[in-house]
């Protein structure tokens, strides 16, 4: 059984979630401060994390960096009121992997915890794909620069295997969203754009720029 924690300090919209969570079969640990949120994640090892932004003794954001500071990898669903668009780039420049305004749908909601977990499930074994100095070894997940490995988030693999694997043709910001995060309908492509902005952070060296952006289509790995 799949486990989640959900952090929220809304009594009422907790429950609400958490009984739809648990009707769809998912193991709920719940908690109402950061504080608590932070423990329960560092302590019960969930799947996945839904966390609200504004919390008692901790902010969401703070969880959030503390979680991947301590090398925690686990799925992250913000939830939040704060739907600004600088609050969503922090949000994932933090090492969120989705982010959803309240209010929000039950159907979308469950639809998007079910495409974060779907994503963190172990993919089958795969080739080492090799871009001039870049090497993508797909079965043990690591990527190396002239042998140096590079480290990347499991969503940032994800991301750059599923460039590496078109061998340089173009892959489009739906196609992304869709192996990658796994929703099968379209969703803001800012998702996509925050997380290849991250990830050219840590393969662009020596002046060479790795993806290429095509404006208006997608992006291609050179």
């Amino acid at each position: 059984m799949r486990r989640i924690l959900l952090v929220e300090d809304n009594p009422d919209l907790a429950f609400g979630l958490r009984t739809s969570l648990e009707v769809e079969g998912y193991d709920v640990l719940h908690a109402d401060t950061g504080t608590q949120g932070l423990a329960l994640a560092r302590s019960r090892t969930p799947d996945l994390l839904v966390l609200d932004l504004r919390l008692p003794e901790m902010s969401g954001y703070e969880v959030l960096r503390e979680l991947r500071r301590g090398g925690q990898d686990l799925p992250v669903l913000i939830l939040t009121a704060k739907g600004e668009e600088a609050d969503k780039v922090q949000g994932f420049r933090l090492g969120a992997d989705d982010y959803v305004v309240k209010p929000v749908g039950v159907l979308e909601f469950l639809a998007r915890v079910e495409a974060l977990l779907r994503r963190a499930t172990p993919k089958p074994s795969m080739a080492v794909l090799q871009f001039g100095d870049l090497t993508i070894d797909g079965e043990r997940r690591v990527v190396a620069i002239r042998g140096a490995d590079v480290e990347l988030s499991p969503l940032e693999f994800d991301l750059l295997n599923a460039l590496a694997r078109r061998r340089g043709a173009l892959v489009t910001r739906a196609e992304l969203l869709k192996e990658v995060w796994g929703y099968r309908s379209s969703i803001e492509s800012r998702t996509v754009d925050t997380h290849i902005a991250k990830l050219r952070g840590k393969i662009d060296r020596d002046g060479l720029s790795r993806i290429v952006t095509l404006r208006k289509k997608g992006y291609r790995l050179r």
